[in-house]
């Protein structure tokens, strides 16, 4: 079921603009050139996975793209994060999932690469995996994730608009007292294009708060109640850009993400896990290549529209997965509401 099937909006389609920055054609991360997104999801027991490809397994493998991480607070798990902060470069699509699930998505993107690059066995790859909890809404006892729905993912990720909210690894997910998953944003700045992809289940519902207006404490006056008691959790920002930055400036532009979460109402607590790592399309460098090299890069001064892009295109995104989202039945009956977008414009 589609967003318009379900009554689902985006926040830009209700008259929410976040910044004044202009958005991509799609409004979403996949508005940089050859980024893909695919999902996996196993409805019976809320929960899955996501996969954001910048490129084929194989150009990946043999020229990694530059990239960098952050940590905001660290009660979570970004695989391969050691090898960017060492290398500065990204060699795998980035997976997300839950966090029980994370050795088996790990094992699922190295068969996948396995697959399309059968060298990788002489020179191994270090697969980028990202989780937060879902285990409000899934049973992480029952074993459901397999390698192969990573597989599936990868091969099945597009380009252009893709489905957001409550699907793939934002299937179990809880965000700010509604359900969460699954937000993407975009935007333009100096002829370049960064676009942002959130993985959403933190906060509280006192805390939400959307383009300024404190919608969570009005909520909160009106009666309503979270479902879920913890306000703890996490988020995975994954920002992807065209702009040409080195590995130090990507590890910067991640960085910002975390003032787009701090915008929304997340203040990244003891128990949750606020991770960011971005690449760039647009540097590059070749597998086993020796001797000197030279990149056509921004001067650091040049940084400041990414990042604003950055900070706008993930408290958008935010909202993105909170708006998409729909309501969702798991694991002992429990339920996560969807967002009532009516209301909340009321409340604005």
């Amino acid at each position: 079921m589609t967003e318009q099937e379900s009554g689902r909006r985006r926040p830009r389609e209700l008259g929410i603009e976040i910044g004044s920055l202009p958005i991509g054609t799609h409004n979403a991360i996949t508005d940089v050139a050859g980024v893909r997104v695919g999902h996996s999801t196993i409805v019976e027991n809320c929960t899955g996975v996501t996969a954001i490809v910048p490129d084929s397994l194989a150009a990946l493998y043999e020229r990694p793209m530059a990239a960098g991480t952050d940590v905001l607070n660290g009660a979570g798990e970004l695989t391969g994060s050691l090898t960017i902060r060492e290398w500065g470069t990204l060699e795998t699509p980035i997976v997300l999932t839950a966090t029980m699930s994370v050795g088996l998505a790990f094992q699922g993107v190295i068969e996948a690469t396995m697959r399309e690059v059968p060298g990788v066995v002489d020179d191994v790859v270090a697969p980028v995996v990202g989780e937060c909890d879902d285990s409000w809404l899934s049973n992480p006892a029952e074993t459901t994730i397999a390698p192969t729905h990573v597989v599936e993912a990868i091969a099945e990720a597009v380009d252009g608009s893709f489905p957001a909210g409550a699907i793939g690894a934002g299937s179990g997910m809880t965000c700010l007292g509604w359900k969460g998953g699954i937000g993407t944003s975009s935007r333009l700045v100096d002829g370049h294009v960064l676009g942002s992809l959130v993985l959403t289940n933190f906060g509280s519902l006192e805390r939400l708060c959307v383009n300024g207006s404190p919608v969570g404490r009005r909520f909160a006056e009106r009666g309503r109640n979270g479902e879920r008691e913890a306000p703890e959790g996490s988020c995975i920002v994954v920002i992807a850009t065209d702009a040409p930055i080195l590995p130090s400036q990507c590890q910067r532009v991640a960085r910002r993400a975390g003032l787009g979460l701090a915008r929304t109402g997340s203040i990244a607590g003891h128990g949750s896990g606020e991770i960011f790592v971005a690449f760039s399309t647009a540097c590059r460098f070749t597998r086993g290549r020796l001797g000197r090299v030279d990149h056509d890069v921004l001067a650091d001064r040049e940084l400041d529209g990414l990042f604003e892009a950055a900070v706008d295109a993930t408290e958008e995104a935010v909202l993105d997965s909170l708006f998409r989202a729909t309501t969702t039945t798991g694991r002992n009956g429990r339920v996560a509401e969807a967002l009532p977008i009516g209301e909340l414009l009321e409340l604005m």
